[in-house]
Formats: C-alpha cells, sequence, structure tokens
C-alpha cells in the first residue's frame, strides 16, 4: 500500500554550476570572489511524514527522524554544548548505528531573525540555511576523516566510516523555516550534485560539500512543529557503495502554513564520525 503524505508548496534555492567549467569554490570568510557559482529558486513540494517515521531510516532514504530527550535545556553556554550535549549525540548514534566509536567534530546553534539574510550571524548564531546542500561530498568526508583523526585515520577508513549530522530544534517546537531532507534514492549522484571547495582562512584548509541542482525528481521531507525532544538524523556521508544511502541533501524552507507571528526558529545541529567494524 502506498502512503500518501500530507504536502506543502514552497520553494528552494538550487545552485548552479559555473558556467565556464571551472571547478566550483566558496570561501568561508570575506572575500573578492566569495564564490563563482549562482543559485536559481525552483518550486518544490515537502511531504510531511508525521505519523509515518518509522518508515524512513539512515540507510533507505539517508535520513531517520526519532524521539530523543536532551537534559539540556539551554545551549547558550558552548562550553557547557560540547561538555554535555556532545556525550548525549555521541552515545545517541552508536545506539542507532551500532557503531563503536563516535567522534564529535563541530556544532552549530541556529536562530532566524525576520529580515536578515540566509546564514546571517546573529550574537554568535546563524540563521537557518535555504540552499539544498549537503555537508560533505566523499573527497570532504575522508579529509574530515584526516583532519580529525590523525595518525588513526588510515586505519579506521579501512572499515566503515558516515559522518551523521544530528538536528534538533531548540527552545520550543518549529513554528516556521522547518527543515526539509530529500531521499538519497530520488538523487542522481552523478548529475545533481556539484562539488565545492570551501576555501577556510587558516593556510591550506579547504573542505568540500555539495551543492545540488535543481530536479524535479528530488524528493523532500519534513516532519511539522517539530519539538525539541524531536530529531533528525541526516546521512552526509557514506564508504559504503553496495546500494545503502550515501547521504541526504538538506535545506531549510519557507512553511505556508506557518502561523502569523511565528515564533522564530531556533536549532541545533552536531556533526559527527561514525566508526562501524564492517
Amino acid at each position: 500500500m502506498t502512503l500518501t503524505f500530507p504536502v506543502v508548496e514552497t520553494e528552494f534555492t538550487f545552485i548552479d554550476a559555473p558556467q565556464d567549467g571551472e571547478p566550483a569554490f566558496a570561501y568561508a570568510y570575506p572575500h573578492d570572489p566569495q564564490k563563482n557559482t549562482l543559485e536559481s529558486v525552483h518550486p518544490h513540494r515537502v511531504h510531511d511524514i508525521r505519523g509515518h517515521e518509522s518508515k524512513f531510516s539512515l540507510d533507505k532514504q539517508g535520513f531517520q527522524f526519532l524521539r530523543h530527550t536532551s537534559a539540556m535545556t539551554d545551549f547558550s553556554d558552548q562550553d557547557k554544548i560540547k561538555a554535555e550535549y556532545y556525550p548525549e549525540v555521541e552515545n545517541l548514534l552508536k545506539s542507532v548505528t551500532g557503531a563503536h566509536r563516535v567522534v564529535v567534530f563541530d556544532h552549530q546553534v541556529r536562530f532566524h531573525v525576520y529580515g536578515q539574510g540566509e546564514g546571517s550571524k546573529n550574537d554568535g548564531k546563524r540563521g537557518p540555511v535555504t540552499k539544498v546542500h549537503v555537508d560533505q561530498s566523499p573527497k570532504g568526508g575522508i579529509n574530515r576523516v584526516k583532519m580529525h583523526m590523525g595518525d588513526e585515520a588510515e586505519e579506521l577508513l579501512k572499515e566503515r566510516v558516515q559522518i551523521i549530522n544530528v538536528w534538533r530544534p531548540i527552545g520550543g517546537p518549529v513554528e516556521e523555516s522547518p527543515l526539509a531532507v530529500s531521499d538519497f534514492r530520488s538523487l542522481d549522484f552523478n548529475k545533481d550534485l556539484v562539488p565545492v571547495a570551501v576555501r577556510y582562512p587558516e593556510p591550506g584548509k579547504v573542505g568540500e560539500i555539495f551543492g545540488v541542482k535543481h530536479s524535479e525528481r528530488i524528493q523532500f521531507y519534513y516532519k511539522s512543529l517539530m519539538d525539541v525532544d524531536e530529531v533528525i538524523l541526516i546521512k552526509c556521508f557514506e564508504t559504503k557503495t553496495d546500494g545503502r544511502a550515501r547521504l541526504s541533501a538538506h535545506a531549510a524552507f519557507v512553511d505556508p502554513t506557518s502561523p502569523e507571528n511565528a515564533r522564530p526558529r531556533e536549532s541545533i545541529e552536531v556533526r559527527a564520525l561514525v566508526f562501524t567494524h564492517e
């Protein structure tokens, strides 16, 4: 039996690859030029999976919705996040994936300020990102392992490695700018994904993410009114190429069903290396 989900009509910002055929790049700090790519906005549907969360998994679609209560209620202290929330995330990912080791390597707290541009900083926080993207390309994922695991990296890369983003609302339910995630099976890995080199101010530090080109094939999902005891696990990188989902593209979107004077969305995302004996 085919499931039918409520649908929201919205739009997303997609990448347009450089017209000159040059590799795409973007700077993570003020620079001229800031990037060599353009974007275009396209209408798209997003399906609400509330009530059908169990139908989706990291290895099938590339994302998973879970209930998970955190002991933390105040995410304003960065040191406390690292000391108390990181271990919670590590234990959650171990229990879900069966990993023998999980290493959290960064986090981002987001707060939407009406009238500010995408990703704008506000008191150290960034706003939601409406460009469809993947946090790591395969090259970027391997570089992350080498960056954070040092001398252990080569041995760890012989087993299964994933990078998983754990996304959670904080402060209250999401009433506007919810997060949409894509079904890996609806992406054409070779045609829809554009590697983008991310250049950092530190000498020699270059990461790589995926921008996503527009395609009507891409299927997006979200969970309406997510609250603080709910999380999304988003796969960003996967070393296994045996048919399991390798990633999920994601982006925030304007929800036309949001109430007037909706509470600005607050969230935290934590990215982790996940190592499994496989």
